[in-house]
């Protein structure tokens, strides 16, 4: 409860310099650096966007992977469908890792749960996921995530707009590549199915 009361803060404060025009760019986020992060800062150093783009995207991707996993815990699904989910798992788990270690390092580590973010499932999304089974459950997955993936290339265009984090920036162009790739396989895959 502390860490999300913690996020919330982070996020409210966020949000609050942005509509108030601040920049934070330049300010001590009092996280230091991790011994992981890049000593030039240039790459350490992050703005407003750069926070909200991995919140928002570390609860993306967690969403993203329990889709993943409820497609690989079913029995019945197309073999593509579950090698689909499965890499969608391996490349977004990493993803989390290391988004949460710049957020650490930011001094602004926390969750955006909760939080509206384009292409996110509902609970009733995700319990209709759950209950599919078979082709049902080929055909969603592979629409509900089209659809999550798209929000999460929105979210990574607009990083690549207001964002000055080096780490951060090649992060989004890196969902934007592979996600926009993946989006075109399973339109495929759909039409195939």
């Amino acid at each position: 409860m502390k860490i999300r009361t913690v996020a919330l803060l982070s996020g409210a404060l966020a949000t609050t310099l942005a509509l108030a025009g601040c920049s934070m760019e330049g300010m001590d986020m009092g996280g230091g650096t991790s011994p992981s992060s890049s000593t030039s800062s240039e790459s350490s150093s992050a703005n407003n966007a750069d926070i909200t783009f991995a919140m928002q995207m570390v609860a993306h991707h967690e969403q993203a992977i329990e889709m993943a996993q409820m497609v690989l815990d079913k029995d019945g699904v197309d073999p593509r469908v579950t090698e689909l989910a499965q890499n969608i798992k391996d490349a977004q788990g990493p993803e989390i890792d290391t988004m949460n270690g710049w957020l650490d390092s930011w001094g602004a580590s926390g969750s955006m749960d909760g939080m509206d973010m384009g292409g996110t499932m509902s609970d009733a999304d995700m319990a209709a996921l759950k209950a599919a089974s078979g082709s049902e459950a080929n055909k969603l997955f592979l629409e509900q995530m089209t659809v999550h993936h798209e929000g999460a290339i929105d979210m990574a265009k607009t990083e690549l707009q207001t964002g000055q984090n080096a780490d951060a920036l090649a992060l989004a162009q890196k969902i934007v590549d592979d996600q926009t790739a993946e989006i075109a396989r399973m339109k495929d895959l759909l039409d195939t199915l």
